[in-house]
């Protein structure tokens, strides 16, 4: 089974790694296709920085930057994978990498590094919408709240 891992470098997108390699801990078979999309270049960009070239390494530099994290955990897990950049609209590019390479399944965050608020990010929203392929969504586990200590405190230490 071949599974497409998009990563965008937070901290939420490598839980979705994590499932996966825990799903391989498990006996999944698996190779991965670990991908970044960067949006394209904004007008306000090209017009600052004048070089297509310049720009066109920026966005190398962020993807490779992204990519670190997640390619880190598959190497230390000791698992196939592959790596492929994309540019432009996210969700769609994701869809487009995931027909090109063949994939049988997609395994991402529930939301990214733009998605503060909601459930579900736009990139997963879209792909939950648009995806034909088997999609699991993975949302981000949220440490337990520590117990606080009994706000009577015990009888000796309150002076009685």
């Amino acid at each position: 089974m071949k599974i497409l891992l998009p990563v965008d470098g937070s901290a939420l997108a490598l839980d979705a790694v994590r499932h996966a390699l825990a799903l391989v801990g498990e006996g999944l078979r698996a190779s991965f296709v670990l991908a970044n999309v960067q949006e394209p270049t904004t007008f306000y960009e090209m017009m600052t920085v004048h070089d297509a070239e310049a720009l066109a390494r920026l966005s190398e530099g962020a993807a490779a930057h992204a990519l670190e994290p997640a390619q880190a955990l598959l190497d230390a897990a000791g698992v196939e994978y592959e790596v492929q950049v994309g540019n432009g609209d996210v969700a769609h590019t994701l869809l487009d990498i995931a027909e090109e390479q063949q994939c049988d399944a997609i395994v991402m965050s529930a939301r990214g590094v733009g998605g503060f608020a909601a459930f579900l990010g736009s990139v997963s929203r879209t792909l939950l919408h648009d995806c034909t392929l088997p999609l699991t969504i993975v949302r981000h586990a949220e440490p337990e709240a520590e117990a606080e200590p009994d706000a009577g405190g015990d009888e000796e230490s309150a002076g009685g």
